[in-house]
Order: structure tokens, then sequence, then C-alpha cells
């Protein structure tokens, strides 16, 4: 658009080892598929480029994402090692399974991040494993910051696309998709008192949690690329972070986070926080 002021993308310290990011990353699972039909090389190509030069540094991939093409895809675009040596993009995720990765995969070394799925209709985490993060000096990267693609309309305003995984998780099947919508309505509301789209301001919100939380948002559209980069617009006081979130209380959430939802951490039998592994 003429005129469209360009946002400029804050970098910020990731955890307590010096890794330096953009404030906000670029999930590229869906890229190939998932969430819907994977895209052409040249359009994923495009797109990825769209980010870097907006500002983003800071790329997810992994070998399980379209068995191995995410990671080809993201390498074509960016010349990985070029851009790595010359310090102008951070990376998590990217992998291949060769004797070496593996051992370095398994090797005990200091944790940087973590990512998680944090957004407004996940929080069960904020008790407990964000504070044990700051604590330990551990970076957020929450995955998923508009809920699978929920607060940005998805199954609301527009319709699911026939190859998408989001069918099978509990919380867009058609009789808690119903209940949720409403969720969507407050915070559509709550985004034109704010003067931004609901997207953003889902994202603002957890852009908001705390300079140690760098999102990871995905699309496979550039206009929500943007739409992505202009949260970072959206300055919110302790106030309206506090209205955002009762707009959206986790028990009027319908349904599981996921299928598998109900084995969570809490549950999980982990040794004791000052427990020390030997390599």
């Amino acid at each position: 658009m003429a005129g469209e002021q360009r946002v400029v993308i804050p970098r910020v310290k990731l955890g307590c080892q010096g890794l330096e990011v953009s404030k906000l990353g670029f999930g590229c699972m869906g890229l190939s598929g998932g969430y819907n039909a994977p895209v052409s090389e040249e359009f994923g190509i495009s797109i990825i480029k769209e980010a870097f030069n907006s500002g983003i540094s800071f790329f997810d991939t992994a070998d399980i994402y379209g068995f191995h093409t995410n990671e080809v895809l993201v390498g074509k675009m960016l010349e990985l090692k070029k851009l790595v040596e010359e310090g102008k993009i951070k990376y998590i995720g990217l992998s291949e399974a060769s004797p070496d990765t593996i051992k370095r995969a398994h090797a005990v070394h200091p944790i940087t991040a973590v990512q998680m799925e944090w957004s407004l209709w996940t929080r069960d985490i904020e008790e407990e494993i964000i504070p044990l993060c700051r604590e330990l000096g551990i970076g957020i990267v929450p995955y998923s910051p508009l809920g699978q693609g929920f607060f940005g309309g998805k199954a609301v305003v527009e319709s699911l696309p026939s190859e998408t995984l989001l069918k099978f998780q509990p919380r867009f099947t058609e009789e808690n998709l119903e209940k949720n919508k409403l969720l969507y309505t407050r915070i559509e509301n709550l985004a034109k008192k704010y003067g931004c789209t609901p997207p953003q301001l889902a994202l603002a919100w957890v852009i908001n949690q705390g300079d140690d939380v760098v999102p990871i948002p995905g699309t496979t559209k550039i206009k929500n690329l943007k739409d992505n980069i202009g949260a970072l617009r959206v300055s919110l006081t302790k106030e309206e972070l506090k209205e955002i979130s009762d707009a959206v209380p986790p028990n009027e959430v319908a349904g599981f986070r996921t299928a598998h939802t109900r084995y969570t951490w809490k549950f999980a039998n982990t040794p004791p926080r000052d427990s020390h592994v030997s390599a």
C-alpha cells in the first residue's frame, strides 16, 4: 500500500546465552502442509524472503515438517550457511539425521530457549512453566500464538481448507467451535477498540508478555505476514492485557487443546529441577 509505514522489528536477547533475535519470528511448518495444502516452492521462497526483508531474523523449521521438504525450502531461500556466518540470521529446529547431528542433539548443553504453545486460549502453562523458564534464564518461544489460526478467523470468518488437520482438533469440531466463536467475537470487539485487527490483538497479547517472549506465527499469505508484523505496533498496559485475558477465560474454552492434551506435562514423572545429568 502506497505510503504505508514500515514496522521496524526490534531485536531482543533470547535466554541467558547471548542469542539475539528479532522480537517476532516466523514458523515455516505451514509452508509444507499441515493446516493447509503445501505451497509451491517458488511461493514458499517468496514469503520467507518477504519475512527476512521485513526484519525477521528468527525462523523455525524441523526435519519432520513435510518430511525434510521444509528444511530444504528454507535452506534454498536463505543460503543459511552464508547468512549464519555473517550473523544476519538465527534459527531453531534446523537438523539432519547424520550421526554427528544425533550426537549433538543428545549432548548436554545449556538451554537457550524452549518452544511451547502459548496463546489466549492455551494458558495452562502460565502459573508454573513460564515462571520456571524465567527463573532459569530460558527464553520463551510460543508457537501457534494465534490459537492454530483461530484468532486469525480460521473456521470463524472463513472456512477450513479441506486438507487441514485442524478438523481433527477438539476445539475445531462443530460443537466446540460454535461455543468458541463467542471468544473470537469478544476479541474482535476489543480489536476495534484498540484500532487493530483481531489477529494483531491476539498476537500483541503474546508479544507483550515480556521481552523474553518471541512468538513464531506462521502463514502462507503475505498479507497475513504483514498483518502479524503490524502487531508490534500494538502497545498494551497491564490493565489492557488483563482486559484481553478476561475476554478469553480458560474455563470457557470448549474442547481440549489437542487430541493428546489429556496427557500433559502435569502428569509426567520428571527428574527434580536441581538434579544434574552427566554426559
